[in-house]
Order: C-alpha cells, then sequence, then structure tokens
C-alpha cells in the first residue's frame, strides 16, 4: 500500500495555539490576545492506496479559507491560511494520476475547518466522521465554536463513525474500515471532543494519522496540550496512548501540522521508543 502526504496549502496559528499557556479558559483563550505567531505550517491530507480503494484521511484545506467570517475573533486574530486552488486535495491527487472518483473513502479526524474544506472535490467518497463531531459542527452553536457547516458541499452525508468495543493496543475500542483490517479508526478525544485519528498496519509497521491530537511528533512524545482543547487531562491521556501505540512496534507518526511529517513518511522514519516509553510510564 502507498501513502502519500498531500500539502493543501499553509496555515500560520498563535504560538500559544501551538503549546498551551496557562489553564481553563485562560488558555483556551490566550490564542486571541497572543501576539506571537507561529511559522506556516502545511496541512496535510494522507492518501492511502488500499485495494478497496483510495483512503484519504482529511480533506485539507481550499482557497475559500483566505476569506474567513469577518465576525469570528479567533478567525479574525488567531489564524491565517496560504492556499491556491491547485493547492487543493483534488488537483493534488489529479497530479498523482488519482482521479476523484477513485476516492472511496473520507475518514475525517474533526470538522475544523483545514480538514473538511477539500470534500466538494469527492461527491462520490463515502465519508465518515464521529456522531459528536457532526453534532458538535452543526448549527449556530458550531458557528460559534469554530466549525464552518454552511460551507458544507450539498452533498456531505457523512456516516457516523461508531466504535466497537474491540482493543486495538492501549486503545479499548477501535473501528475496522477496511474488509483486510489494515485501517482502523481510533477515539482520540482531546483537540476537539470527539476527534479520532487513523491507523494503517501493514504488517512490517504501523502508521498512524494523528490529525490534530497532536501538532507535532515532538508535542505528542512529550504530552504537550494545545492551546485550543476544551479539556487538557483527556488530550494529555490520548497523547499517551498513541505514544504507547507508537512503542509497542516500530511505528511513524503524522500529525496533520507537522512540518517534518512528509519527510518522515517518505524516510520511513519511526518514533524514538525511549522517549515514548519514558511519556506513556
Amino acid at each position: 500500500m502507498r501513502v502519500h502526504a498531500l500539502s493543501t496549502g499553509r496555515v500560520r496559528v498563535k504560538a500559544s495555539q501551538l503549546v498551551g499557556r496557562g489553564r481553563g479558559l485562560a488558555r483556551r483563550l490566550a490564542p486571541i490576545f497572543d501576539d506571537e505567531w507561529s511559522g506556516w505550517l502545511p496541512t496535510y491530507v494522507f492518501a492511502v492506496e488500499h485495494p478497496d480503494g483510495v483512503i484519504l484521511v482529511d480533506s485539507g484545506a481550499n482557497a475559500g479559507l483566505k476569506r474567513l467570517p469577518r465576525w469570528h475573533p479567533y478567525f479574525q486574530l488567531a489564524v491565517k491560511f496560504d492556499i491556491e486552488p491547485e493547492q487543493e486535495a483534488g488537483p493534488k491527487l489529479r497530479a498523482l494520476g488519482i482521479a476523484p472518483s477513485d476516492v472511496k473513502l473520507i475518514v475525517l479526524s474533526h470538522l475544523h475547518i483545514d480538514h473538511d474544506g477539500g470534500l466538494a472535490a469527492f461527491p462520490r467518497a463515502r465519508v465518515v466522521v464521529s456522531a459528536g463531531e457532526r453534532a458538535a459542527a452543526a448549527g449556530l452553536v458550531g458557528r460559534l465554536n469554530g466549525y464552518l457547516p454552511q460551507r458544507w458541499p450539498s452533498h456531505f452525508d457523512p456516516e457516523p463513525l461508531v466504535f466497537a468495543d474491540e482493543p486495538y493496543g492501549p486503545f479499548a475500542r477501535s473501528r475496522r474500515l477496511t474488509a483486510d483490517g489494515a485501517v482502523a479508526a481510533l477515539p482520540t478525544p482531546g483537540h476537539t471532543a470527539n476527534h479520532v485519528s487513523v491507523v494503517l498496519d501493514d504488517g512490517a509497521r504501523r502508521i498512524v494519522f494523528v490529525g490534530d491530537a497532536a501538532y507535532s511528533q515532538d508535542n505528542l512524545l512529550v504530552g504537550r496540550v494545545d492551546g485550543v482543547s476544551p479539556n487538557a487531562a483527556l488530550a494529555r491521556d490520548t497523547m499517551a496512548r498513541l505514544a504507547a501505540l507508537a512503542a509497542e512496534r516500530p511505528t511513524v507518526l503524522l500529525p496533520t501540522h507537522d512540518p517534518d511529517a512528509a519527510d518522515r513518511l517518505a524516510r520511513g522514519e519511526t518514533a524514538p521508543v525511549g522517549v515514548m516509553a519514558a511519556h506513556a510510564a
């Protein structure tokens, strides 16, 4: 199975979003008032060429994100996007010889705007997302919380991702997504209450598509919680479980916004076991 890292433009956020500062509400408000910006970060979509068809983990950003609602303080003060239409997931896949109709499944880690932005290019794909995430993103409450459901394509009708009581490493529940069981979804709450990550096991190694459960491999391995997770303890527990999963066998960790993710994937570079063992303990 081949895996492709597709960079769908760039994003900048506040430094206090990448690594949270303070506690409680103060930590979650810091990205709005902080003056320090991160560097430009990638927004990756990961494409898996599986015998069942191409599977996408998230759909990435779209060029419309350069024009965000002016009434929302987070969109005006705490995030900047740089993306052109040719950098969206659809064109990036076509450049690899993969047509939109080849995409059979899209697994959405969550519904923040840089993860659901490319859905319009794949009207025939089956889309799955956590039922709780779908509910949290809907309507006025969703908009107030930073989702943009009004921008979802008209064909957007995702299947609820329901986890079974099937342990997967340190996770008590999982959901197999392919007939051969090689691709599975894991509940990784923290960044959002119903965030999910995806794991590919090709027999020789695991590849974990982390989503935003951590913004970087380094943050994951030492348990650095971001500035927007509603529950810091839950986010920290999720990162510890992901680290413990990766410690079981050679594993490539691929957070969506990690600048080194594509290079690690290309090199097959697995996570350092010693650091993981210390964190998981």
